[in-house]
């Protein structure tokens, strides 16, 4: 073998596991919201002249930001 820099795999160093934080938990509140379109298929009530359909969804995409940096920020320590 030309050089023996390789490292067997008892000597890598492995980060020890960790479970589930609750605030990864978070993550699962987009998912939960649109799910489901059959709760929130409908066209009332309307903001500025969009169906609830749309408006309900666009929503989600700001709120799942939201969520998704929050969490970042919690993990990240």
């Amino acid at each position: 073998m030309l050089g023996s820099t390789m490292t067997s795999p008892d000597k890598i160093p492995h980060a020890p596991k960790k479970g589930i934080s609750r605030w990864a938990l978070l993550l699962i509140l987009p998912y939960a919201g649109l799910c489901f379109p059959q709760i929130y298929a409908r066209a009332t009530p309307a903001l500025w002249g969009f169906p609830f359909f749309y408006w309900y969804q666009f929503a989600w995409v700001i709120l799942a930001s939201l969520i998704m940096g929050v969490v970042y920020r919690k993990l990240e320590k």
